[in-house]
């Protein structure tokens, strides 16, 4: 096993990891510690999808009513939640292209905060594959108290 230094962010972490992918690597899956719930079905499932697209994720349907608000705290605008999806991990990319889409990502300047973003930024089109309700993501302590 070879361990690869991470960055100060996901996205440099990422970019760390795909600089040390071998070059046979066609695709690979993403997926971030603080999600420690995700199931092998999960990871399956984002495995067979990604042989057939450039790019994917596992999100989950919003439920809750979502707001657009200024830096006043005023609300500007609701979305129809029927057009919103929780992102998850993992996430899968062609290796080609997402490696293209890092070195884009720091050559503009890019701050993502996840893999998607930076292929949606470079126009390659991503997939959403049903996630798992319980993939939660553990990033505070009152999450995993909440939890």
């Amino acid at each position: 096993m070879e361990l690869i230094q991470g960055g100060s962010t996901r996205q440099e972490s990422v970019y760390n990891g795909l600089q040390a992918l071998p070059d046979s690597a066609k695709e690979v899956l993403i997926h971030d510690g603080a999600r420690c719930l995700a199931t092998p079905d999960s990871f399956n499932c984002c495995a067979q999808v990604i042989q057939h697209c450039p790019g994917l994720i596992a999100a989950v349907p919003v439920k809750d009513t979502i707001k657009v608000v200024d830096e006043n705290g005023i609300i500007q605008s609701t979305p129809d939640r029927r057009q919103l999806w929780a992102a998850q991990t993992p996430q899968g990319f062609d290796v080609k292209l997402l490696k293209q889409c890092h070195t884009e990502g720091v050559r503009q300047g890019w701050k993502v905060t996840d893999d998607a973003a930076l292929f949606e930024k470079c126009g390659w089109e991503v997939r959403v594959v049903e996630g798992e309700e319980t993939n939660l993501k553990l990033t505070t302590p009152q999450d995993s108290a909440m939890r």
